[in-house]
C-alpha cells in the first residue's frame, strides 16, 4: 500500500490453542459504555491475547549484484555473513501480526504482512508453530486472509458493526511491535473516514492508541472484544508510534475477507471513467443545483460508461439514487454494487439534466493499473482569464509535445494578475467555452467577451492537459466578477 509520509507496519502474530475454546473470545457490547474507561485492561487482554498471533515470512531475494564466492573459496564463509546463497540468492524475513476468526484456522492479516512470501509460518501465544497457505489476498484495501490445520478448534475473535464505533470509544491494541509479542497498548479512537490516498478503498479508523511496526494486521478491539479494525500505517517522523495510527474499518474486512474465503480474490465492479471533483464554483458553472458532484474526464473505450453513451464533461450528481459529494464518494458507490447491476445516473449535460442507465462491468488487475479506472486526474486549482493564446501548428505542436488529434487554442503563458492565474496553465489547450468549441484564438476570445457580458455566471473552460498517464480533459470555472 503506497501511503506517502505513513510508515507501514511490521509483523508477528500470536495463536493460543485452548482444547476447550469452541465459541468466539469476543463478547456482545450491548451493556458496555465505550464512553467509561475501564479500571484496568487486564481481564480483557488475557481473554483476547490467544486469538491474536504472531507471523514470521521468509521470502527469497535474487541476486543483487554482489559478489558471491564459490565453495572451497577462502571467503567462502562470507556468503553465509551476507545471507546468501552460492548462486547469490538471500533470504529476507519479516515480522507481523494477525488474529483468528474461526475455529477452523482462518486468519485476518495485512497484505503487505505476507506480499511475495515464500512461507509463511504462525506463531501462537501457547508456543506452537503452524505453517499458512495464502487463500487469498487484496492490495487495495491491504488485506490478507491465511489459513492453517489444527487438531483442536482456535480460539477466535468476532468482527464488530465498525458503523457503531464512535469517536472517543476505548479501544486496545494487540500485537507484535518491534518483535515484542502478545503487547497491548490502549486509547480511544480519534477519528473516523480518513483518506490518506493511499488507493481506492481508503476509509479508515484513526487512533491514538500505539502502534509501532510489528503492529501491521493485528487487531484494534473494542471493550466488547470485538475486533474494530485491522491496524494497517502510521504516521510517524520517526518510524514509531507518535499516536496517529490507522485501521481498515472491520466493516470492510468482513466484506473482502468473505469475497477471498469463496473466490480467492476480490471482484470490484467498473464504470469505466475517469472523474473529476465539481467545486461549487463549477457546480455553478453547470447551473446545478446543490453542492458535490464529478466531472467525467475520460472514458474507456468500450467500457460500460462508453456503452452507455456517458460523455466527457458530464456532470454526474448521483449513482444508483445516491447523491455524489466527491470522487472517493463515487469510487465507494461503484467498488460496492454488483456487477451486472444496471444502475441510473443523474448528470447534467450541456444545463440540462437528464439520466442514463449504466450497466457496471467487472474490474480487472489490467483495468486496476490502467489510466481508464475511476480516479482522479487531479482537482482543478483555483482562480482566473489573463493568458497568452496562440493557435495550434506544427511548431507549437512539438514546442508544447500537443498530439496530432488534440484541436483548440494553447495558451503561452499566465499573467499572474489575470483571472485564470492558479488554473490555466502553460501548455494547456482550451477546446470549449461555456459548451461551445474553439479552434481560434479570435473565436475564443469573442466568447469570453460574450460571457463578460454575465459576469455573475462563471466562465466554464475545458482544456486538453497533459499528465502521467498521457493528455486527459480538465474542466475549469473562472469567476468573471471582480
Amino acid at each position: 500500500m503506497r501511503i506517502p509520509a505513513l510508515a507501514a507496519l511490521g509483523f508477528i502474530a500470536a495463536l493460543a490453542l485452548p482444547v476447550s475454546a469452541q465459541g468466539s473470545l469476543s463478547r456482545p457490547l450491548d451493556g458496555v459504555d465505550q464512553k467509561v474507561q475501564p479500571q484496568s485492561f487486564r481481564d480483557l487482554s488475557k481473554r483476547l491475547m490467544p486469538a491474536v498471533v504472531n507471523i514470521s515470512t521468509q521470502q527469497t531475494i535474487a541476486p543483487n549484484g554482489l559478489p558471491t564466492f564459490p565453495e572451497g573459496s577462502p571467503m567462502e564463509r562470507f556468503n553465509e555473513f551476507f545471507g546468501r546463497d552460492e548462486d547469490g540468492f538471500q533470504r529476507q524475513g519479516s515480522l507481523g501480526s494477525g488474529f483468528v476468526i474461526s475455529a477452523d484456522g482462518i486468519i485476518i492479516t495485512n497484505n503487505h504482512v505476507i506480499e511475495n512470501a515464500d512461507e509463511i509460518e504462525i506463531n501462537f501465544s501457547d508456543g506452537r508453530v503452524l505453517e499458512a497457505t495464502l487463500v487469498g489476498r487484496d492490495r487495495d484495501t491491504d488485506l490478507a486472509v491465511l489459513k492453517v490445520s489444527s487438531r483442536t478448534p482456535l480460539p477466535f475473535v468476532d468482527l464488530a458493526d465498525s458503523d457503531r464505533a464512535e469517536v472517543g470509544d476505548w479501544v486496545i491494541a494487540i500485537g507484535n511491535p518491534f518483535g515484542f509479542g502478545g503487547s497491548v497498548s490502549a486509547g480511544i479512537i480519534s477519528a473516523r473516514n480518513r483518506d490518506l490516498n493511499s488507493g481506492r478503498s481508503d476509509d479508515f479508523i484513526q487512533t491514538d492508541a500505539a502502534i509501532n511496526r510489528g503492529n501491521s494486521g493485528g487487531p484494534l478491539f473494542n471493550l466488547g472484544g470485538e475486533v474494530v479494525g485491522v491496524n494497517t500505517a502510521i504516521i510517524s517522523p520517526t518510524g514509531g508510534s507518535v499516536g496517529i495510527g490507522f485501521s481498515v474499518p472491520s466493516n470492510l474486512v468482513k466484506r473482502i475477507s468473505k469475497q477471498l474465503i469463496d473466490q480467492g480474490k476480490v471482484r470490484r465492479s467498473w464504470l469505466g471513467v475517469n472523474v473529476q471533483d465539481a467545486d461549487a464554483a463549477l457546480v455553478k458553472a453547470y447551473k446545478a443545483k446543490g453542492k458535490g458532484g464529478v466531472i467525467v474526464t475520460r472514458i474507456t473505450d468500450g467500457g460500460p460508461a462508453a456503452k452507455a453513451k456517458l460523455e466527457v464533461g458530464d456532470l454526474v450528481l448521483s449513482f444508483d439514487g445516491k447523491a455524489i459529494a466527491s470522487v472517493r464518494e463515487m469510487t465507494r458507490l461503484i467498488s460496492d454494487a454488483p456487477i451486472g447491476k444496471t444502475v441510473p445516473l443523474s448528470i447534467i449535460r450541456d444545463g440540462k439534466a437528464r439520466t442514463i442507465s449504466v450497466t457496471l462491468g467487472e474490474l480487472e488487475d489490467e483495468d486496476a493499473a490502467s489510466a481508464g479506472n475511476l480516479l482522479p486526474d487531479g482537482p482543478a486549482s483555483s482562480n482566473d482569464l489573463g493568458a497568452e493564446l496562440s493557435g495550434i501548428d506544427d511548431d507549437i505542436r512539438r514546442r508544447f509535445g500537443i498530439p496530432k488529434d488534440v484541436e483548440g487554442v494553447v495558451v503561452t503563458s499566465v499573467s499572474a494578475r489575470g483571472r485564470s492565474f492558479g488554473k490555466l496553465s502553460r501548455g494547456d489547450v482550451i477546446v470549449e467555452v461555456n459548451f461551445n468549441k474553439v479552434s481560434t484564438v479570435t473565436d475564443t476570445v469573442a466568447k469570453v467577451e460574450t460571457a463578460m457580458t454575465t459576469p455573475h455566471q462563471p466562465l466554464l473552460l475545458r482544456v486538453k492537459r497533459r499528465g502521467d498517464a498521457g493528455w486527459f480533459d480538465q474542466f475549469l470555472s473562472i469567476e468573471l466578477a471582480k
